[in-house]
C-alpha cells in the first residue's frame, strides 16, 4: 500500500447525511459509484490522475449529487455513506440500507 493510500484510508469514515448537507450546500461533495473503490478515487484525485478522473466523470461514476438524490436524503437524515475528506471535496459513498 503507498503511503498516500495509507495516509487516506486513515481518514476514511462513515458519516450520516445530516452531517454531510453543509457540505453539500457549499457544493463540495462527489458522491462515487459503488463500481469505484472509495479510496482509489481519492488517490487519483490526490495525485492529479486526470485521464481516471475525467472518464469517470464521463461514464458518471463521479458526479454531484443530484436533487433528487438530495431529496431522498433529506427524507431519511439518518441515512449513512462512506467519507473520504480531501480537501476542498468530500468524497461519499451510500451505504446500502
Amino acid at each position: 500500500m503507498s503511503d498516500l493510500r495509507k495516509e487516506l484510508s486513515e481518514t476514511l469514515d462513515e458519516a450520516e447525511w445530516e452531517w454531510l448537507i453543509p457540505h453539500v450546500q457549499r457544493d463540495a461533495v462527489i458522491l462515487v459509484s459503488l463500481d469505484l473503490d472509495l479510496l482509489a478515487v481519492g488517490e487519483a484525485i490526490a495525485t492529479d490522475n486526470t485521464s481516471s478522473v475525467q472518464q469517470w466523470i464521463d461514464s458518471q461514476l463521479l458526479t454531484k449529487p443530484s436533487n433528487t438524490q438530495v431529496g431522498e436524503w433529506n427524507s431519511d437524515r439518518t441515512k449513512r455513506f462512506n467519507t473520504l475528506i480531501l480537501q476542498p471535496y468530500v468524497l461519499v459513498q451510500e451505504i446500502a440500507a
